[in-house]
């Protein structure tokens, strides 16, 4: 099995809360993990956001047992979580899986434009909050005749799907990053973009989204 060497135990057990946020999402998630040198990148999708995570994860040193100088591979979130060794802070690649339809379309690796219009981190959480408060307020009022799935996934689109300030960044796309740990107090946040599309971009991880009414421009198929 190939051995990743991570930076310290610190990235080791923010790597573990990551991958376990995600299965707390989806049970069966994949990742596809990218490496070259001592960069790992890693990709997720949780379902209930419609939104590509990124966590960048800091290695010791490149990889063992045969591998030349890049890692590209599809592996099972969950098998790769119980490969982590905070103490000796290391992690085993498990065999690939077949990737789900978004691993083969992630976005581009550069060309990434500032955008400006993003609120504060205080207003980001504010939003959060009203959004959940709006959600919770609203299906509560709904009868049990019309308190379906359909019903509670429409509330929740139409929420969600609004925009965050002056941009076209989704509220869902700031509430999957601070359901993944990506918005934290004191991490500055910044948006970009790339074709068609956006990043939310934090210390500790980003979210990468499609604009709606956008075409295939920008998209990387690797």
């Amino acid at each position: 099995m190939t051995v990743l060497h991570l930076a310290d135990e610190g990235e080791t057990a923010d790597f573990a809360a990551f991958l376990s946020r995600l299965l707390h999402y989806d049970r069966g998630a994949a990742v596809r993990l990218q490496a070259a040198g001592t960069a790992l990148a890693v990709f997720g999708r949780p379902p209930s956001f419609e939104v590509l995570a990124i966590r960048a994860v800091r290695l010791a040193k490149p990889y063992e047992n045969g591998l030349d100088v890049t890692l590209d591979v599809t592996v099972s979130a969950g098998e790769l979580l119980e490969t982590l060794d905070e103490l000796a802070a290391t992690a085993g690649v498990p065999a690939a899986v077949t990737g789900p339809p978004w691993a083969g379309v992630l976005p581009p690796r550069g060309g990434w434009t500032p955008e400006s219009g993003l609120p504060g981190p205080q207003a980001l959480r504010g939003m959060i909050a009203a959004g959940v408060a709006e959600f919770r307020s609203r299906t509560q009022e709904l009868t049990p005749e019309t308190r379906t799935r359909a019903e509670l996934d429409r509330v929740g689109r139409e929420i969600w799907s609004r925009t965050v300030g002056d941009t076209s960044l989704p509220v869902r796309a700031v509430h999957a990053a601070q359901s993944l740990g990506f918005l934290r107090p004191g991490g500055e946040s910044v948006l970009f973009s790339s074709g068609a599309w956006l990043r939310l971009r934090t210390p500790y991880g980003s979210i990468a989204v499609r604009r709606a009414g956008v075409g295939t421009l920008g998209v990387s198929v690797r």
